[in-house]
């Protein structure tokens, strides 16, 4: 079947002034103008009137957890409350209006008055006695009722255990597990569904989802990529995060051994492994799962099988630990041989110039998340309060990345930030510290060509001839182009230049609307 769209303003290096594309089967046939489009079209089966919107390619959101997404897309997000109070009477009103385990996420007691997250006994009271699970916004952390604590045998023992606050590392990894592997497979089901049906609303036409022992379990990982084979929605591509898996992983259906590996936590639970300690936690830096013998380990084991690494870091001794990591493998297969595997580093925040270097000098992807510096950046935000004001202005140097030539992928961690790509990208174009600033353009590639990239498919993210028609549709107010080295957002709209727009994105600009979603040449979103 082919399709031709026309009278629109389509993202594209084969013809920067062209207005129409021709899709057949699954594939790009044709981009350029309006006439020259209907030419080559010789009939198409179905012809769409853009009526002058935008065509970009589609995002790919680089790290999401699909079930966890779902499951707070359609239960209890505490992403939005705002006390201690609000929190506990959330959990009050879904209990008394859903059956079985009480699942939620997104609380944030940095944001609170209080600056404490639930108790236990305060969890018992609004609930009854229902098992709670509800997670911290990083998800490195939760708390829990009694009846769910009960269920989990010898978690008193467990490293991270708190019998009244919130529960980390080991503690938390076992109350998590017993408490996703309490919903049935259709409830499962049903949140993949609408996660994949949430990011097609989004423009996005391919997920990198994270899967792990420790995060959702082999099921969950296996029965998202199946579903996602046979059901129409954006591509899913699994990682799964076990030391030493890649024969395993490649099993499973994964095209990596990585993702949610960790090699550290996360800032907000004071799980990220730091250098030095925490300004609001003297006592704590953070904490080490793998050191970098284990890490150069499980990058042999990648290698030797043919596949893909990578870890999730964040804190600065994390960091240190995979660069020394990465060295130690480059000296026992080969440089050569490691760069081509294109080994990711999953969030990657506290990076210095000689960090950089090293991911530059062993060919690393830099898998990031620029909502969290629009969520918990500057100086009053949640990093300022981890790590004092001058640590956390070091933070998510993109420009840093960029520059050096450090491939990135911009992601989500969904849920623990939004599904939200032009957000993503604003984020990176407008950040905290305009240091750490990057191009509209060059975060735009990042959403799109970078996660292709990053699966080694450096064909993806473009609307060429021949190209994957993955691609979205978009009603914008309007069209610049940003000036290369303009740091506070002048803009220049000359057509004459011959350069391509993207929407407007700086304070008061309206949000694109996406009106249409297409993954390999198949409509998946259409607005209403």
């Amino acid at each position: 079947m082919a399709t031709l769209y026309r009278n629109g303003e389509v993202y594209s290096p084969a013809d920067p002034f062209a207005t129409a594309l021709l899709v057949e089967g699954d594939r790009v046939l044709f981009v350029g103008s309006d006439d020259a489009a209907e030419a080559a079209a010789f009939g198409a089966d179905e012809v769409v009137d853009l009526q002058g919107a935008l065509v970009v390619p589609g995002f790919v959101d680089a790290h999401v957890h699909a079930t966890q997404t779902g499951l707070t897309l359609t239960g209890l997000d505490l992403s939005g409350v705002r006390t201690l109070a609000d929190a506990l009477a959330a959990v009050e009103r879904h209990a008394a209006t859903h059956p079985g385990i009480v699942l939620g996420h997104g609380w944030d007691e940095t944001s609170w008055p209080e600056r404490r997250p639930p108790t236990t006994a305060e969890l018992d009271r609004a609930a009854g006695d229902r098992p709670v699970y509800l997670s911290r916004v990083d998800v490195h952390s939760a708390v829990a009722s009694s009846a769910l604590r009960a269920a989990v045998p010898g978690l008193e023992n467990l490293v991270g255990h708190d019998a009244d606050g919130a529960l980390t590392r080991d503690a938390h990894h076992a109350v998590r597990g017993v408490a996703l592997g309490s919903i049935t497979a259709a409830q499962r089901a049903a949140a993949q569904r609408e996660t994949r049906a949430h990011a097609a609303r989004q423009g996005i036409v391919a997920l990198h989802e994270c899967g792990g022992p420790d995060v959702g379990g082999e099921g969950d990982f296996t029965a998202l990529l199946a579903l996602a084979a046979a059901e129409p929605g954006p591509d899913v591509f699994g990682y799964w995060g076990e030391w030493r898996s890649a024969a395993k992983a490649r099993e499973l259906g994964a095209v990596g051994a990585g993702g949610d590996l960790f090699v550290d936590g996360a800032l907000g639970s004071h799980t990220a492994a730091l250098a030095a300690p925490y300004a609001d936690a003297p006592g704590t830096s953070g904490h080490l799962y793998l050191d970098a013998g284990e890490i150069a380990e499980h990058l042999v084991d990648c290698v030797t099988n043919g596949t893909q690494g990578g870890f999730h870091a964040i804190g600065d001794r994390a960091l240190a630990a995979v660069a020394e990591g990465f060295a130690a493998a480059a000296a026992t297969v080969g440089l050569d041989r490691l760069r081509i595997g294109r080994h990711r580093v999953e969030h990657a925040l506290m990076l210095d110039p000689t960090l950089i270097r090293a991911l530059v000098n062993h060919g690393a992807v830099a898998s990031v998340q620029p909502a969290f510096d629009a969520a918990w950046g500057g100086p009053d935000g949640m990093y300022a309060q981890r790590l004092g004001t001058e640590r956390a202005a070091g933070l998510h140097p993109f420009s840093g990345l960029a520059g050096v030539g450090v491939p990135l992928a911009f992601g989500s961690d969904a849920p623990v930030t939004p599904l939200d790509p032009w957000g993503t990208v604003r984020a990176a174009a407008f950040p905290h510290n305009p240091h750490h600033a990057i191009s509209v353009r060059a975060a735009f590639a990042a959403h799109t060509r970078g996660g292709w990239r990053a699966l080694g498919r450096d064909d993806g993210g473009m609307l060429v001839p021949g190209a994957v028609a993955s691609f979205a549709v978009w009603d914008v107010e309007e069209l610049v182009v940003q000036a290369p080295d303009d740091r506070v957002a002048r803009w220049s709209t000359d057509p004459r230049a011959g350069v391509q727009g993207l929407p407007a994105l700086s304070d008061g600009a309206t949000p694109p609307r996406c009106l249409r979603t297409v993954v390999r040449g198949e409509t998946v979103f259409t607005a209403e």
